[in-house]
């Protein structure tokens, strides 16, 4: 037992906490760029909390709490100075997707899921930081990541279009929620729609013509730019004050009622202790996991996008524990599953942020915003955050990577065709699953069927080139194989045949060469087969050599005790190997 003071092992602890990096260099210019950050972060960030809230199912204060605590956190544990953690658009739509398994949107029993959900979350993602296991994240490769993405973006947007039309809409799938608008056209607002068609307009059109205009008037390059990703919050602010000076949000002749957010509760965030129902828990086990990947994943990317914009580095176990932090915290104060915004992250940095501190700001700014403003948002029409989340899941829509998986990775194409097709038929969980089984299942297939080439060498040098790709001499008494793969279980039995079909097509062959260059490991099936290989060579009269053999793989032969036995040598290069059996052949 340690005899250590425990304020002391305290102290020791803090000192590896990320934040200690930042902390005790922080002064007054810093805390002034954080702070005006954090003022701009809000102000974008509590319109989109409630609309991320809203496509979740859940009521839109939950999407303020979930916006709080975790920034908190992520400043204490996070390693990205400028990473805005809090709801996404796929993780909202993947919690709608799950919790709808369990209950009816809008219930207690929803938003105790959502509790559940995000707590799991969390506790996942913590785990897997101890466990190291950042690195299952790589399964989601980047086509399969770019064609989920894009599909469930379809999907958001089809959610929100019945908010768009003030009509209900259902389903999690395109040909359901398809038919649920169809069921319900006869019953569009036409006030509900017009207001969201202006709101959609607006925010097109700011995307690409406020900035310029802005300029144009005289405002710096970074004001415009800033103006220009602010647009959202003018558009709710009209649209706000429209609806409730002229009354539409009561109902009226000529459809003029217009869906607002209505009140929203004022006060901190409360705070929860998920029920232990077991089988709740057993129900979002598989959702929050993929809800954990994805969220990593996408968090990851961003902060590794931005640190290398400004020369710095983000650790990935740290980041998987951080964001797991953020999850358990917004699973006990009454919110959803959080991960890192881009968008907001890039605003956060153009913004001047310099740590994470701006993060614990924009938190305290948005505690005041609850305690204060939710009254103003009363009159918020939800047409107007359908519109800010269809336009902004648009512009992330990038259906071009089939074409660029076509020409140039048939295999990434159907992973990637596999992945959009699931997710718009049969919804987001079913989509990621298929996209990572089919590329394991692609990849196991290539793996399996691992290119070889007969080499030959380039006349007047010592290199070896594939007979097929370059003009090469050969030698009739002389094999060289190369092995572009590792060596293991699926692709074993491969090579056995290759080299049956090569030795049964040289009569006049004396020596096979298996050149290793592209061997960086090889299992026990491998080591077996290799055994099998030179025993019916020798018993054809032959001898199997081997060149180029990497360190890690020698070691693994010499452990298995068969280079004592081994019919032939094994050569530092294929040169070598190629000149001293030229030799022993007479040639």
């Amino acid at each position: 037992m340690s005899t250590q003071p425990a304020g002391q092992r305290m102290a020791g602890w803090l000192k590896h906490l990320p934040c200690m990096v930042w902390l005790p260099g922080y002064d007054r210019h810093t805390f002034s760029s954080d702070a005006v950050a954090a003022l701009i972060v809000t102000v974008l960030l509590i319109p989109q909390s409630l609309a991320y809230a809203m496509l979740a199912g859940l009521p839109a204060e939950v999407g303020l709490y979930a916006s709080m605590a975790p920034l908190l956190a992520y400043a204490v544990l996070g390693t990205s100075r400028v990473l805005a953690v809090g709801p996404v658009a796929i993780t909202a739509l993947m919690a709608a997707t799950a919790l709808g398994q369990w209950a009816t949107p809008g219930s207690p029993a929803y938003l105790e899921g959502a509790l559940v959900l995000a707590l799991l979350s969390g506790l996942m993602l913590m785990g897997m930081a101890v466990l190291q296991l950042g690195f299952l994240a790589n399964f989601l490769s980047n086509p399969v990541t770019s064609g989920f993405v894009s599909a469930s973006s379809v999907l958001i947007a089809l959610s929100q279009t019945g908010h768009l039309l003030g009509i209900r809409s259902q389903g999690d799938t395109v040909p359901a929620m398809l038919a649920s608008l169809w069921q319900h056209a006869a019953d569009v607002r036409p006030a509900t729609l017009g207001l969201g068609l202006v709101a959609c307009a607006w925010l097109l059109w700011s995307r690409s013509g406020l900035k310029p205009l802005l300029v144009r008037l005289g405002c710096s390059g970074s004001t415009a730019t800033l103006g220009g990703r602010l647009a959202p919050v003018l558009a709710i602010a009209a649209t706000t004050a429209w609806v409730g000076v002229l009354g539409w949000h009561q109902d009226g002749p000529h459809g003029l009622a217009v869906k607002v957010v209505g009140a929203i509760p004022q006060g901190l965030p409360p705070l929860t202790w998920p029920a232990w129902n077991p089988a709740l828990w057993h129900t979002l086990l598989m959702p929050a996991l993929l809800i954990s990947v994805v969220g990593y994943v996408q968090s990851l990317s961003a902060a590794q996008t931005l640190a290398a914009r400004q020369r710095q580095r983000v650790s990935p176990n740290a980041e998987l524990l951080a964001l797991g932090a953020s999850n358990v915290v917004v699973g006990l104060t009454g919110g959803m599953p959080v991960t890192g915004s881009l968008s907001r992250s890039v605003v956060n940095a153009d913004a001047g942020a310099l740590t994470p501190a701006s993060g614990a700001f924009t938190a305290v700014a948005l505690l005041l915003a609850s305690l204060w403003l939710t009254p103003w948002l009363f009159y918020l029409p939800q047409a107007t955050l359908a519109a800010t989340i269809i336009v902004a899941v648009l512009t992330v829509i990038d259906l071009d990577v089939l074409r660029r998986t076509w020409h140039c990775a048939r295999a990434d194409f159907a992973a990637v065709a596999a992945t959009i097709a699931a997710t718009l038929l049969l919804g987001v969980n079913a989509g990621l699953v298929a996209g990572v089984a089919v590329s394991l299942l692609l990849y196991l297939w290539r793996t399996s069927h691992p290119h070889m080439a007969v080499v030959g060498r380039v006349p007047g040098t010592e290199h070896f080139r594939n007979v097929l790709r370059h003009n090469v001499q050969t030698q009739p008494h002389v094999l060289g194989l190369r092995v572009d793969e590792s060596l293991y279980f699926a692709n074993a039995r491969t090579l056995e045949d290759r080299i049956n079909q090569e030795v049964a097509q040289r009569p006049a062959l004396r020596h096979v060469v298996l050149q290793c260059t592209a061997i960086n490991d090889i299992d026990a099936s491998a080591l077996e087969s290799l055994q099998a290989i030179d025993h019916r060579l020798q018993e054809a009269g032959l001898r199997l050599h081997l060149s180029e053999v990497k360190g890690p793989v020698m070691d693994k032969l010499q452990c298995s005790g068969w280079l004592a036995h081994l019919s032939g040598q094994v050569f530092l290069t294929h040169h070598q190997a190629v000149v001293a059996l030229e030799q022993e052949t007479g040639r």
